[in-house]
């Protein structure tokens, strides 16, 4: 199985001739598409962070009607196909759609717009920054929250200063997770925002136009640019994970 996942991607590399690489590493487009993939991910992710940690809160410590039905809903965004997600955040966002239309009368569009970039990423990954970060805040021992309250903190400062702290680790997983799929992210985003292209469609318009041969250096490229990222990420957060043991 491991082998199953790696050589696709290892394949991809050898095959690709180090000059057409180098073309691509100096192509002005390409070098923009990369640089939007990871600008508007990284927006998607902060939005996940700033909407999502409340929502994962209440998931977790909060009894409320209806609360399993939200808790399910909330996978439907993996689940289903991203182009029939890309579809239904058309009609919402669209020209003709009800919050297209409100955003329109404030000049804010989002049919190939970096906000139809965006919305599109945070729908698709969102739910892996949820999910990751409601599993932490379930595992916190509700006392400490409680010891918190009895010695004089609010309940915003108890959170704060207690619950917060002990699950910024899984957040900082979540943050990955929800990055990482937002980067990846093609068919909701090719619906709603064909244009600016990010890494992944311009891929795909070269594989369409140009063939195999004009998208494999693009693809190493990318390959390459988010595994540097990755791990680079994953070394901030294992000393992280060390200076807070």
């Amino acid at each position: 199985m491991f082998l199953f996942l790696l050589f696709p991607i290892v394949n991809v590399i050898l095959i690709t001739s180090t000059s057409s690489l180098v073309s691509a590493i100096f192509d002005p487009q390409v070098q923009f598409s990369i640089f939007l993939s990871f600008y508007t991910a990284g927006i998607a992710t902060l939005i996940a962070f700033l909407l999502g940690t409340p929502l994962a809160y209440v998931l977790a410590r909060r009894n409320f009607p209806f609360k399993e039905t939200i808790d399910s809903l909330i996978d439907i965004p993996i689940l289903i196909p991203h182009t029939v997600a890309g579809i239904a955040l058309l009609t919402l966002f669209g020209e003709a759609g009800i919050l297209g239309q409100m955003f329109n009368s404030m000049n804010i569009r989002f049919i190939d717009t970096i906000f139809g970039i965006i919305i599109a990423q945070l729908f698709v990954s969102s739910p892996f920054y949820i999910k990751t970060v409601r599993e932490s805040f379930e595992k916190i021992d509700p006392r400490y929250h409680n010891v918190a309250r009895t010695l004089g903190a609010t309940p915003s400062k108890a959170f704060i200063k207690v619950e917060f702290p002990l699950a910024a680790h899984s957040m900082v997983s979540g943050a990955i997770l929800c990055w990482a799929r937002a980067i990846s992210e093609f068919g909701a985003v090719i619906i709603l925002a064909y244009y600016p292209p990010i890494a992944s469609i311009l891929i795909y318009q070269r594989f369409v136009s140009y063939g195999l041969s004009s998208a494999l250096p693009v693809t190493t490229l990318l390959i390459f640019v988010t595994v540097i990222i990755f791990v680079i990420i994953r070394l901030v957060q294992t000393k992280f994970q060390e200076e807070y043991k």
